[in-house]
C-alpha cells in the first residue's frame, strides 16, 4: 500500500484535492475529522482540554466550544502548543489505526489528509510521499474570511500558526498550485496520481 501525506496551508484547497483523490480510488483518512472525534464528550481529548483550559471551554450540552478554544489558542502560542501536545498523540494513534485497517483491506493508496502533517512528530516519515496544496496568500485569507466568518486579523493568525508555505514546499515531494480553476487543479492531481505505484 502506498501512503500519501496530503497537507497544505489553511484555506488553500486541501479538502478539494482530497475529495478528488477519493474519486480516483484512494482511501482518505481525514485528520480534521479525527481531531473532532477525539474531543467529543466522553473522549480523552476533551477531558485533557478541560483539565488544562477549564470548564469554560464547554458548551452547556457538554460539547467543546470550538470557537472559544480557537480564539484562545490562535491568540496565545503557549496555549496552542499545549493543545497540540495534549491532542496530537491521540490523533496520531487514530490515524495509525486507520492506516493499519487500510492495509488489512488491501487498499492500494491511502491518503493522510492532515493540515499539520509536517508539524506532527514522525507522521510525515510514515508516508511514502508528501504533497502540499498551496495558493496565493491573498486568496488564502479571502477564502478563510468567507468560509469561517473570520476577521482578516483572525484569519491571518490562523495562517501564521502553521508552517510557512516555503517550509511546507521544501518538505514536500510535490506541490499542487491551487491558484487557477478547478479543472486545472484536477489536471495537476491526475498528473501526480499517474506517477504513484497503484
Amino acid at each position: 500500500m502506498f501512503v500519501l501525506g496530503l497537507t497544505g496551508g489553511i484555506g488553500c484547497g486541501k479538502s478539494t484535492v482530497s475529495a478528488h483523490l477519493a474519486t480516483l480510488g484512494a482511501r482518505i483518512l481525514d485528520g480534521d475529522r479525527v481531531a473532532r472525534d477525539v474531543v467529543q464528550p466522553g473522549e480523552l481529548g476533551l477531558a485533557r482540554i478541560v483539565a488544562r483550559f477549564g470548564t469554560e471551554m464547554l458548551l452547556p450540552d457538554g460539547q467543546l466550544d470550538r470557537p472559544r478554544l480557537g480564539q484562545l489558542v490562535f491568540a496565545d502560542d503557549a496555549a496552542r502548543l499545549d493543545l497540540n501536545r495534549l491532542l496530537h498523540p491521540l490523533i496520531l494513534d487514530r490515524l495509525r489505526t486507520g492506516v493499519r485497517q487500510a492495509r488489512q483491506d488491501a487498499v492500494t493508496v491511502c491518503v493522510l489528509d492532515v493540515p499539520l502533517l509536517l508539524e506532527m512528530a514522525g507522521l510525515a516519515a510514515e508516508c511514502d510521499a508528501v504533497w502540499t496544496v498551496e495558493c496565493a496568500p491573498s486568496t488564502q485569507l479571502s477564502r478563510l474570511v468567507a468560509r469561517n466568518g473570520l476577521t482578516q486579523e483572525a484569519a491571518a493568525a490562523r495562517v501564521a500558526a502553521q508552517w510557512s508555505a516555503e517550509r511546507r514546499i521544501a518538505a514536500a515531494m510535490a506541490v499542487l498550485d491551487n491558484n487557477g480553476t478547478l479543472a486545472e487543479l484536477h489536471s495537476r492531481i491526475a498528473h501526480l496520481w499517474q506517477q504513484l505505484p497503484h
